[in-house]
């Protein structure tokens, strides 16, 4: 009886699931002109984004002002009804308003949309209906395709909000693309958080100047042993007279090669020639994978074979770098 009952529950789940792709594979195969034009209107805008929405219309808006904002467009939501009491002031003449109503009848967006038509402010509606007031007020209607909503009544909004999700993502990603948005700027503004860790550089990581463990070719070992205790990173770096990065020698490197005659020896006889070396702007997440893949706990970052950096595998762990 239990396995019959979860089995009949799960198949009902399934049935929400498969509805709201069928609605979306509508949308998909129904996006065409309208869907481009508002991607031009978008990317000449020289302002901010401003969404609006009345009831799940309005909640689909906030996420999607969200979306817009952390990928390099500007933008946020404007709620209709506190539009028609003071908030139209938000709305200034470079920027573009995205009107959401599946109906295209929402009584509370009137005031917004003829703020829009009066200031010749660029107006996008996002609606199931050509015909209604919304569409054919806006510069350009990017229609939903009528869909079953994936409800037992037929009414609660499911279909129509995930059809709305997935075509203000389309346009904030293709925007994106166009724009040339970098991750560079994508991690700038996402810098806590999961996001955060994954897309820090090296340079974000790496010890610099005097905190860098160097020391020059042919100097003895007794020398390398006190600048490595002293900035305590677990190596040193070998150079040569012009700076270059010629070796490095790493606690590893000490114990393998441990010797009575240890301190009196040239640091060129116990270096490891050729280090694994990183970019300052590769991501800690490759600097951590290189780490891992040799079996090391450094890497010097270089610029025109000099030393400029180091990064500690302990650092990539601190910044949650994994």
């Amino acid at each position: 009886m239990a396995a019959e009952y979860w089995e009949e529950t799960a198949s009902a789940g399934r049935k929400v699931i498969d509805m709201e792709m069928k609605g979306l594979q509508a949308l998909a195969d129904t996006l065409g002109e309208t869907f481009a034009e508002a991607i031009d209107i978008l990317f000449k805008t020289k302002g901010k984004v401003i969404i609006t929405g009345i009831g799940k219309s309005g909640h689909i808006g906030c996420k999607l002002a969200a979306t817009f904002a952390s990928t390099g467009t500007p933008s946020f939501f404007v709620h209709p009804s506190e539009a028609s009491h003071g908030d139209l002031g938000m709305v200034a003449k470079d920027d573009t308003v995205i009107a959401i109503s599946y109906s295209g009848e929402s009584r509370e967006l009137g005031d917004i949309v003829n703020y829009c038509r009066r200031f010749a402010i660029p107006l996008i509606a996002i609606a199931s209906n050509p015909e209604s007031t919304l569409a054919k007020n806006a510069n350009v209607a990017v229609i939903l395709p009528k869909s079953e909503e994936a409800c037992s009544f037929g009414l609660a909004p499911t279909t129509s909000t995930t059809q709305t999700l997935a075509l203000g993502d389309a346009l904030a990603m293709v925007l994106l693309d166009k724009k040339g948005f970098s991750r560079d700027e994508f991690r700038d503004r996402h810098p806590g958080g999961k996001l955060g860790q994954i897309l820090i550089k090296v340079k974000d990581l790496m010890h610099q100047g005097d905190a860098m463990p160097l020391i020059a070719k042919g100097s003895l070992m007794s020398e390398a042993l006190i600048v490595m205790t002293s900035k305590g990173l677990g190596c040193i770096g070998v150079v040569d007279a012009d700076g270059r990065l010629e070796g490095i020698i790493t606690d590893g490197d000490l114990r393998r090669k441990m010797s009575p005659d240890l301190a009196s020896r040239s640091v060129d006889e116990i270096m490891t020639a050729a280090p694994k070396t990183i970019s300052k702007d590769a991501l800690g997440a490759e600097a951590l994978a290189l780490m891992n893949n040799y079996a090391i706990t450094s890497l010097f970052i270089l610029e025109d074979g000099k030393p400029v950096g180091i990064v500690h595998v302990h650092d990539c762990m601190r910044a949650g770098v994994v």
